[in-house]
């Protein structure tokens, strides 16, 4: 694929475009803080399901899933249908109970009957963590489109996209975060259709193709086979785990629930979230079988020892330039970047209200601070988190985008959805318990992440990897349940005695509003 295709810069500069007058309408809407974090309440279900579907079809969904296909073969499918799998959970236990306790972020939520200090200040680092972790691969996607396009070095996209996220996040707050989803996810759907239909049609059906995928395999270490991915049972159920309970804990996901009227909306909200997952998800696996049959030994797009040219991430590119010329090209570039630019400014968002909101205003300030002082720090701390990200998308610019992707999964599933669930769930819980059980988490989760292969030897260059699974989601999930149930067991202080009094009230408000 060469640098530059003229169609497909249009086609993406117009996209790109319009975004940015989506902000600067919304920028006059998002002047409060309930403005700037939640929208102002007014967004429809239709709307937030649409909103929520497309925060979580990210870079990896798209972009890394094809990748994973191709590199990996049938293990595909576990990102395929694991992407899906926790929707449903989060739709019966956390959605409307989150809405009609919360105002603005999760950690609201937790510190309800819990003390407000310490939670929030568990809370915050714990969705620094996961966004910080989730943003990583969004620019890591997000840069290496750019670099294709344009013709421009890594180094210099990535500084391109780190910009415009900012930008989105400074000037347009959720009204604008939600409106770039809306669109974004429905053209992601669309051309996903539109790619699967040419697939399809040029091996005259869905099996054909899949044989043909199967025939481009010259071997055991072809395209169609398993167990490549997942090398042993422990990383097998962690990743399971990171999929299934990790969208309970995802703060950007969590945030969405805030922007409707009430906890029945955010149920239905979520409902056609998980349709719309589900469904784009179902495409995933025919266009991943699809790039196996059509790049394999193309000339223009693997080298000569069947390596894809710039990499595995670029297999979605590809297909499409191999299904309908540069417009395709044009179209899922431009689909593929308004996806990733958008999932960024939403885990911007998260991670600045993290800082400008738990941390700020009910941490450092003791809830005197105004609400301009609030919005303003919140913009300020959008802008250093993305030099931030900036500088680790760097660091990781050869890992793939959807191994990048479930890291956040784990820490989610690990830390903020344990403790989540036992917060809306367990009378039992105390402060000490659930300070104590999530910093177990973050540390059995994180610690490992960085001292497995794909991090300690694949990114920071060391000899041999220290431990010796890819994802530890068994391990920091064990530790943050028994730490957060048997330290507030133990828990005889009056203030416990007062937090487990509280948990009936909070049970009442929950079931009254929903």
């Amino acid at each position: 694929m060469t640098a530059i295709h003229p169609s497909a810069i249009l086609i993406f500069a117009a996209i790109v475009l319009s975004s940015l007058v989506i902000t600067y309408w919304a920028h006059r809407r998002s002047k409060s803080v309930k403005g700037f974090y939640a929208a102002g309440g007014n967004i429809t279900p239709m709307q937030n399901g649409i909103a929520i579907s497309g925060d979580f079809l990210s870079a990896a969904s798209f972009l890394g899933t094809i990748a994973v296909f191709y590199g990996m073969g049938d293990d595909g499918l576990i990102y395929a249908v694991g992407a899906a799998a926790g929707w449903p959970i989060v739709l019966c236990l956390v959605a409307e109970r989150l809405r009609n306790l919360g105002r603005y972020t999760f950690s609201d939520v937790v510190s309800y009957r819990l003390e407000e200090t310490p939670i929030r200040l568990f809370t915050a680092v714990s969705t620094l963590c996961v966004t910080g972790a989730y943003l990583i691969a969004q620019m890591v996607g997000g840069a290496t489109l750019i670099a294709a396009l344009f013709g421009l070095s890594y180094a210099s996209a990535i500084a391109c996209f780190g910009v415009l996220m900012v930008f989105y996040v400074v000037i347009g707050g959720m009204t604008a975060t939600t409106w770039i989803q809306i669109i974004k996810a429905t053209l992601l759907v669309l051309v996903a259709l539109v790619m699967v239909a040419l697939a399809v049609g040029f091996y005259g059906g869905p099996l054909p193709m899949i044989d043909a995928a199967a025939a481009s395999s010259t071997g055991p270490t072809g395209h169609m086979r398993a167990t490549g991915l997942l090398p042993d049972g422990f990383s097998a159920v962690s990743l399971a785990l990171a999929f299934t309970l990790g969208p309970v804990g995802l703060p950007h996901i969590l945030m969405r629930f805030f922007t409707v009227r009430d906890g029945i909306s955010a149920r239905r909200s979520l409902s056609i979230a998980a349709l719309i997952i589900a469904v784009f998800q179902m495409l995933m696996v025919l266009l991943g079988y699809a790039a196996m049959a059509l790049l394999s030994g193309d000339a223009r797009f693997t080298r000569d020892d069947g390596t894809l040219v710039g990499g595995l991430n670029m297999a979605t590119l590809h297909l499409a330039e191999a299904l309908g010329g540069p417009p395709l090209l044009g179209a899922v570039s431009a689909a593929s970047f308004a996806t990733i630019l958008a999932v960024v400014a939403g885990l911007t968002l998260a991670a600045a209200s993290a800082v400008s909101h738990d941390l700020y205003r009910h941490v450092f300030a003791r809830g005197t601070a105004n609400d301009q002082r609030e919005v303003r720090i919140s913009k300020i701390s959008a802008a250093v988190i993305g030099l931030i990200s900036v500088l680790l998308g760097l660091a990781f610019e050869h890992q793939n985008i959807a191994f990048l992707a479930t890291l956040p999964l784990v820490i989610a599933a690990s830390v903020n959805c344990p403790i989540l669930l036992l917060a809306l769930y367990w009378k039992g819980l105390t402060t000490r318990g659930a300070v104590t059980g999530g910093t177990l988490g973050l540390l059995f989760s994180i610690v490992p992440i960085i001292l497995s292969k794909k991090v300690w030897v694949d990114t920071l260059g060391r000899p041999e990897a220290i431990f010796p699974y890819e994802y530890p989601t068994v391990l920091a999930l064990a530790a943050a349940i028994g730490g957060a149930v048997l330290v507030s067991h133990f828990d005889r202080s009056g203030r416990a005695d007062r937090e487990r009094a509280a948990f009936a009230a909070q049970r009442r408000r929950s079931i009254g509003l929903g």
